[in-house]
């Protein structure tokens, strides 16, 4: 499974599938955007349909630019190969689209990405495929529920919206006793922070809208792992049931990303450590979940399946879920908006966001606070951010934080 360039990552992320005798020497790979490719012959085009050849027949299924992206995404996760699609849900349908049929289970962590437990509930489920909820965060959950009816283990680590972690090679150990594969969403950390397929995942899924574009201006996923299993993704799940398509545009803005994710992970990271600190002292917040936190009670794992601890931070305050919604609202420089790994620090409110889909019974279910809060730390100067937050605080908090309810959910494993 494992593909290791012997350069280093930002070697990689700048150079991987590109020399520029390719482009006519321009440094910037050029834009692909023709919807179809001619042949010299029928013949040749009779060819390329049975992948006789290595020519492009038509943009539902791959580019040269796409090409490019896609061997230096694969590079990066350490696959075999990838595959590039319009978005990251796309990217995560078309892979269970191809894995799954009618009578098969999905087992899937509790804390899911508030779209993507909308597509297991409401999508797979209503064509006969089964969805359980487990909290992976023990693999003993898994050990004992996995039979021969379960296709598919799913989950994100850092979880999303509460930086719950998954143990990936004490999963995968489980997974690989059955005909099963384990599929690890990696938006969170992105290739630079952890390789799930390197921990034993065998199909490995981003949104790369997040930090691997880094500049809120495109949309785009992908989905890395073995070859048969990516080439089976692309003409299933890709050509025929979705048709979530990555635009050259979006290749192109996403390939200009790629070449800062390194230097900009390593400031995310660096600012988000001393925002969470200054959230863990404050009287108003009443648990910080981060990675790097001495407290977090998934330190050690951390340390063992993270290079380092990400620019994520999730934090229940001293309060309920009304004052809560009233801190974001009063916030200046930071942006509420969903999304996250942009430049711009952006916080949201998932009960009432990213997660409404999910009824209040749902939310405490999957360990989801109505008063949790879920922080993008951006680029901008860590002071600033910090400023910020403090500003907010005071504002709607201004009597002592004691005299709040207490509604916080721990969610440690």
């Amino acid at each position: 499974m494992k593909t290791k360039s012997e350069a280093h990552f930002a070697t990689q992320a700048i150079h991987a599938g590109y020399k520029v005798k390719q482009g006519q020497g321009s440094l910037t790979p050029p834009i692909h955007i023709s919807s179809t490719y001619a042949f010299d012959t029928v013949e040749q085009g009779a060819d390329a349909f049975q992948g006789e050849n290595d020519r492009f027949i038509y943009a539902r299924l791959g580019s040269p630019s796409q090409q490019i992206l896609e061997q230096r995404l694969s590079l990066l996760e350490q696959a075999e190969a990838a595959l590039a699609t319009a978005s990251g849900m796309g990217a995560i349908s078309a892979t269970m689209w191809s894995l799954v049929k009618p009578g098969d289970e999905i087992i899937a962590d509790l804390s899911l990405y508030g779209c993507t437990f909308s597509y297991l509930e409401h999508g797979l489920k209503s064509f006969g495929v089964k969805i359980t909820y487990l909290n992976l965060s023990n693999p003993k959950n898994l050990t004992d529920h996995i039979s021969e009816q379960t296709k598919l283990v799913y989950s994100e680590t850092p979880s999303n919206p509460n930086m719950r972690l998954i143990d990936i090679k004490a999963l995968s150990e489980i997974t690989n006793q059955y005909d099963c594969k384990l599929m690890i969403d990696n938006t969170y950390c992105t290739p630079y922070l952890q390789n799930p397929l390197v921990l034993g995942a065998d199909l490995v899924v981003h949104s790369a809208t997040k930090y691997l574009g880094g500049h809120g201006d495109l949309i785009a996923g992908f989905v890395a792992g073995s070859q048969d299993d990516i080439d089976h993704i692309r003409m299933f799940g890709l050509k025929d049931m979705t048709g979530a398509v990555i635009s050259g545009f979006d290749v192109s803005l996403l390939l200009r990303g790629l070449k800062t994710l390194h230097v900009r992970m390593d400031r995310h990271c660096e600012n988000a450590k001393k925002v969470a600190d200054f959230l863990h002292q404050s009287s108003y917040v009443k648990n910080t979940f981060y990675p790097g936190l001495e407290n977090f009670p998934q330190r050690t794992l951390a340390a063992k399946q993270m290079r380092n601890t990400g620019g994520m931070i999730a934090f229940e305050l001293n309060a309920n879920r009304e004052q809560s919604a009233q801190f974001v609202n009063n916030l200046k420089m930071i942006l509420c908006a969903v999304s996250l790994g942009d430049a711009e620090t952006l916080i949201q409110h998932p009960a009432s966001m990213t997660h409404s889909t999910y009824t209040e019974e749902e939310l405490l279910a999957h360990l989801i606070s109505p008063t949790l809060i879920r922080l993008s730390v951006g680029l901008e100067h860590v002071e600033d951010i910090i400023a910020d937050l403090n500003q907010a605080f005071q504002s709607v908090f201004s009597a002592s934080a004691d005299d709040f309810p207490d509604k916080g959910l721990a969610i440690s494993a």
